[in-house]
């Protein structure tokens, strides 16, 4: 290599905010709402990590009732991948447009199954035209010991059963729940087949996540994660189940596979936000976005269970990544995703001000309660199993889903590390820590949006004795 003039890379440890004039009276006054990607709004910037430690339907589902978006790994079968979407779409929605039913000959223990494997409450009954026979709940099995009884002889009849027409306003249907205390209200049209489900926890889930980052039919969003090798197919799933958003998730993003499936997927699922990277680079932001992406993933290698410096010695610090990379995005008005080396509050400010829309957070959650990862209890500790996704693990675990054995990938070096993490309880904590550091830092910018925050932010770079005088510590005497 001829040229030894190397450009210097930061990191978020390398640099502060300078504080500025603020006029803010108060942090509650801040605006949080950004972009996920073109389409896509959201409340809150925080999107949970596509990793199979991190997000799954319940993780996304508690993302979502803050304000923010989780991603759904890719390292489950298509119907399991497209069944967590169909759950967390159907977690808060005034109307369930195709609620879960059961034949009348289904035994008790089958709808169990069902109610648990779905998280729901109740059934309705219906015969093969779809036509309501019924409807049972929870307290209808309860106390019956014999679990081989069929639906048919515990379930409340059709005749018994309270319904509403298709098109019933919010309004009618809590006159409807107060008058008959019921909790659930099956749809029906003039024939009697079922057209939809209202049920009154939907009322209370309404009222309580008030700052919810909802789609256009007030259905919670979430995004699912595609590979290239199957991407394609997964999509068309995934898509058909109500997925908003199709991340592509693969190490090196600026690569001829990604370029070419970004454009495959934009070319056939045109409604639908394709979120493409990682990146590290302005020529790899700008082949993606000229493929067609709707949002760039930025980061190589700063994930706290990444290893890829390391073993390919390959990288950009995540600071210099996300300031180097956000003029060209703004260019052409695609949301940057930080994604990687957020490890407080404090770091997620920084990547906001460096110019990305929203931070991609793994470690911080995989703790919590809603994550995916194995539980377990040592010495009288709770912890939960953390992974990065090129980890050998991992890559283990894959191939006992996987039609094939990738032979190729358990022999490579692993570029993602296992490790465990202690137990953080429900992530709303987490998030709401993370939120509060971030409207701190934006207040001591002067700035009440995530804009101003682009413009008003300024850093400052330390030396190793800063950072040192930045950490809290107790004074020995």
């Amino acid at each position: 290599m001829e040229n030894h003039d190397f450009k210097l890379g930061l990191t978020y440890d390398d640099v502060l905010l300078v504080p500025q004039y603020s006029d803010i009276e108060s942090r509650k006054f801040i605006n949080l709402r950004t972009y996920f990607s073109r389409n896509i709004q959201l409340n809150l910037p925080i999107v949970s990590a596509n990793m199979d430690t991190v997000t799954e339907s319940r993780m996304a589902i508690a993302m979502a009732r803050v304000g923010g978006i989780g991603i759904i790994h890719r390292f489950l079968s298509i119907p399991d991948q497209v069944a967590e979407v169909k759950k967390v779409k159907r977690a808060q929605n005034l109307v369930i447009e195709d609620p879960i039913t059961i034949s009348k000959e289904a035994t008790l223990e089958k709808s169990l199954e069902v109610m648990q494997n779905n998280n729901i409450s109740g059934l309705l009954v219906c015969d093969r035209r779809g036509k309501l026979e019924g409807i049972l709940t929870s307290r209808d099995i309860r106390f019956k010991n014999n679990l081989k009884m069929r639906v048919k002889d515990a379930m409340t009849p059709r005749n018994k059963t309270i319904t509403a027409p298709f098109g019933t306003s919010a309004e009618k249907a809590l006159q409807i729940f107060d008058k008959y205390r019921v909790e659930k209200l099956p749809l029906v049209d003039k024939s009697n087949k079922i057209v939809g489900l209202i049920t009154s926890s939907d009322f209370q889930k309404l009222n309580q996540f008030s700052n919810a980052a909802k789609d256009s039919d007030g259905q919670l969003l979430v995004g699912a994660a595609v590979g290239v090798k199957d991407g394609l197919k997964r999509a068309e799933a995934l898509v058909e189940a109500g997925c908003n958003a199709l991340v592509i998730d693969i190490a090196h993003g600026h690569h001829k596979k990604c370029i070419d499936l970004t454009r495959e997927l934009k070319r056939k699922f045109k409604d639908t936000d394709v979120v493409a990277g990682n990146v590290a680079t302005i020529e790899g932001t700008e082949d993606l976005i000229k493929a067609g992406a709707d949002a760039i993933k930025v980061g190589i290698g700063p994930g706290a269970a990444c290893s890829t410096r390391i073993v390919a010695g390959a990288g950009v610090p995540q600071l210099s990544a996300i300031l180097e990379i956000s003029p060209l995005a703004r260019k052409y008005k695609v949301p940057l995703i930080a994604d990687g080396g957020v490890k407080n509050s404090g770091d997620a400010a920084k990547a906001i001000a460096a110019g990305s829309s929203t931070v991609m957070i793994g470690n911080m959650l995989a703790g919590s309660y809603e994550s995916p990862g194995e539980y377990y209890i040592e010495d009288g500790l709770a912890f939960k199993v953390y992974r990065g996704l090129a980890s050998r693990d991992a890559s283990i675990d894959r191939q006992t889903t996987e039609a094939k054995a990738d032979k190729e990938r358990q022999d490579r070096a692993p570029e993602g590390i296992s490790f465990r993490v202690t137990y953080k309880g429900e992530v709303k904590k987490v998030l709401r820590n993370l939120l509060d550091g971030l409207q701190s830092g934006m207040s001591y910018s002067g700035a009440k949006t995530v804009e101003e925050f682009w413009s008003k932010a300024k850093f400052i770079r330390m030396t190793e004795a800063g950072a040192k005088e930045s950490q809290p510590r107790s004074h020995q005497t």
